[in-house]
């Protein structure tokens, strides 16, 4: 039996949260990725975004499978926690903005991205 504990999911801004936090995106095609701790086993995790909230925290939504049946919901986590590790980086630079290149397309596979992305220690960074 595992000890580690699954994640503990947080909910989205609010405007009485205080200023919005800055969200960072990838294009869908070359999304870095989060490993999530669900049902005693790692699930597969294509980051959708990074927010960066004024308060310091950093939190991650993600696409995931959390019981193994093919049921994908969107899921965001602050970051660090125990039950989320780093899957993968991703070889393309985040943007602020809501672009045609931040949106479509298939991924690639993993093993073809280099680890490179924000270099501040985070979840998407090397």
């Amino acid at each position: 039996m595992s000890t580690i504990e699954e994640p503990e999911p947080t909910r989205p801004w609010r405007p009485d949260d205080g200023p919005r936090p800055q969200v960072w995106t990838w294009p869908l095609n070359d999304r870095p990725a989060l490993e999530v701790w669900s049902g005693g086993r790692w699930r597969y995790a294509p980051v959708r975004a990074r927010q960066d909230w004024p308060d310091g925290t950093v939190r991650y939504q993600v696409e995931v499978d959390l019981h193994g049946d093919t049921r994908v919901v969107t899921r965001t986590y602050v970051w660090p926690q125990e039950g989320l590790r780093v899957a993968h980086g991703s070889g393309s630079e985040p943007s602020r903005a809501a672009d045609g290149q931040h949106r479509g397309g298939l991924p690639r596979a993993p093993h073809r991205r280099p680890h490179k992305g924000p270099q501040d220690g985070s979840a998407t960074g090397s």
